[in-house]
């Protein structure tokens, strides 16, 4: 009870520092979230990657109401607007405004319903694949600091072989949550809450349950969006050139051994503490320093829960606890570099730091505990001088064993997914993605080319990280592609045209063509689907 009175007065020693400053200081915004999604914020390129702004691209989601991003926007959520108010009222409502719109003298508040209905043909096995959708967000601010964002989502649906093998394996809807999932129809639920504190220009608080990502990248090797939603606290500090984040999150593990028999308790549970400082050296380039601790709430010897000693602000305070393989925590760190090389193009890329050990960095034995993880490519708008077409070549790999822990719990994964990239570990990985706009249509081509080391069996050859690197087949040795040597080809073309910019309702078409082989097995997938689509997130379905 004492520790837990403790726990207490610190956060809210937190929350009355913040609530203070607020009161001190007029806010200039109540910041709202815009949700994560790629295929929106690829469309703010031209405002993101501007060599006269020092916009800090790489932390994400972004505030709308953000001075450098408001103009670009804006002029999005009023696409196909009429600006003469000649149309109906259910025709507003249908392709220009919020299905309810509140506003008063310190408030705005708007609902929406969301649906996501696709239909769909798998061609190699003749079976129809189909998705039914119902969901609805709610959002606005209160005042100059308060914003608050929340969607929920009620689903069933039939996938193609290849999601409903992971989903089979992993129990859990990829990007999303677990339900009823045993049988060929899958049922689940999702929902996204999101409570934001604008205490000045320079500080924000926000309550979430939701999902965050660094990187200026499609995939990330730090923190990506790939799993399912999780609760945190996040803290950002902006101050001239530097901003800074800290997350304190709390996430479960559904797939760990239990302490216990008593079903009561629920699934197992792990923190995290992630610190991530951006500075914007020159209008051009900018660094990124990253840390995240992830440690079990529950040991053996009992309830473990937050440990404070990660509440400091500091990043890479305790990074010598970090190189101990024997720690119960499992510490990484991490750089993101970003360098503007021409006016509409960025180089970006990632380093992260598993674990290393310095006699065997340069011995050149392939040293298992040498676990890292890179990323490079490079990014722009208005290829070859076209308005509105957005394109990106992005290079990912991780070394066999990284992201993995000796204890399952500690490893950089929640809900039975990975917390970086979706492939897990033991993988090289080239992508590029193509986009294009014209007024009301949206156009995207997206391609993959994978090789990575499947496990066999009873073996650990470094993919799979939730498995226990004590289990590792070898010391030395250990190669990038080890195991059962796997390629992946993954196509995808879209083509949408937008009803509605608020919500991001659009009519698409889509098709995906993906080919894994290895020596043992070969799975190939031909799917055409078609459907009406709405909301602001990222659903991986290109693994």
């Amino acid at each position: 009870m004492k520790k837990t009175n403790t726990k207490l007065k610190h956060l809210s020693f937190i929350f009355l520092v913040l609530f203070t400053i607020g009161k001190t200081t007029q806010a200039q915004t109540a910041n709202q979230n815009l949700p994560y999604s790629f295929q929106f914020y690829q469309k703010l390129n031209k405002s993101v990657y501007d060599i006269n702004s020092s916009f800090h691209s790489s932390i994400k989601g972004y505030y709308v109401d953000d001075s450098l991003l408001v103009n670009r926007y804006q002029s999005l959520m009023k696409l196909g607007t009429d600006t003469l108010n000649k149309r109906s009222w259910v025709r507003r409502k249908l392709t220009e405004e919020h299905l309810i719109n509140l506003n008063g003298d310190d408030y705005n508040v708007y609902l929406d319903f969301l649906p996501d209905f696709q239909i769909g043909k798998e061609f190699d096995e003749s079976k129809t694949t189909w998705l039914n959708t119902r969901g609805f967000q709610i959002g606005g601010d209160v005042g100059k600091q308060f914003s608050f964002y929340a969607s929920a989502y009620e689903n069933q649906g039939v996938f193609a072989n290849y999601v409903t093998d992971f989903i089979n394996t992993n129990e859990v809807v990829p990007s999303e949550m677990t339900g009823k999932l045993g049988g060929t129809t899958k049922d689940w639920s999702y929902a996204t809450a999101l409570l934001s504190f604008t205490a000045n220009k320079h500080i924000n608080l926000a309550l979430g349950y939701d999902k965050n990502f660094i990187g200026d990248g499609y995939r990330s090797m730090l923190l990506s969006d790939v799993a399912a939603n999780y609760s945190f606290l996040r803290l950002r500090a902006t101050l001239g050139n530097v901003q800074y984040q800290t997350i304190f999150a709390y996430m479960l593990d559904p797939g760990a051994d239990r302490l216990t028999t008593d079903r009561r308790l629920g699934d197992r549970g792990k923190w995290m503490a992630a610190h991530y400082l951006d500075w914007n050296v020159t209008k051009r380039f900018s660094a990124g320093f990253f840390q995240a601790v992830t440690w079990a709430d529950a040991e053996v010897e009992g309830k473990r829960g937050f440990d404070f000693n990660y509440i400091h602000p500091f990043i890479f305070l305790r990074s010598v606890e970090g190189a101990n393989t024997t720690s119960p925590d499992k510490m990484r760190l991490g750089i993101n570099l970003k360098y503007e090389i021409l006016d509409k193009t960025t180089l970006y890329g990632q380093f992260m730091f598993d674990e290393f050990t310095a006699k065997e960095v340069f011995s050149n034995k392939g040293y298992w505990a040498n676990k890292y993880a890179m990323q490079i490519g490079f990014r722009g708008s208005d290829l070859f001088k076209v308005p509105n077409l957005n394109y990106l070549a992005e290079y990912n790999a991780a070394k066999p064993y990284t992201y993995a822990h000796f204890d399952r719990v500690s490893n950089y994964a929640e809900m039975n997914q990975p917390l970086a990239h979706p492939f897990g570990a033991n993988f090289r990985e080239f992508l590029g993605l193509l986009n294009y706009s014209y007024k009301r249509f949206d156009f995207q081509g997206q391609m993959i080319y994978a090789n990575y080391g499947a496990d066999p069996a009873g073996l650990n050859y470094g993919k799979n990280i939730f498995l226990s690197y004590e289990t590792r087949v070898q010391d030395y040795g250990v190669k990038t592609g080890q195991g059962i040597k796997t390629n992946l080809f993954f196509t995808e073309a879209k083509a949408s045209y937008l009803i509605n910019p608020k919500y991001n309702l659009r009519a698409e078409i889509g098709g995906i063509i993906r080919k894994e082989s290895s020596s043992v097995n070969t799975q190939n997938t031909a799917l055409v689907t078609f459907g009406l689509r709405s909301t602001f997130r990222n659903l991986y379905r290109d693994f």
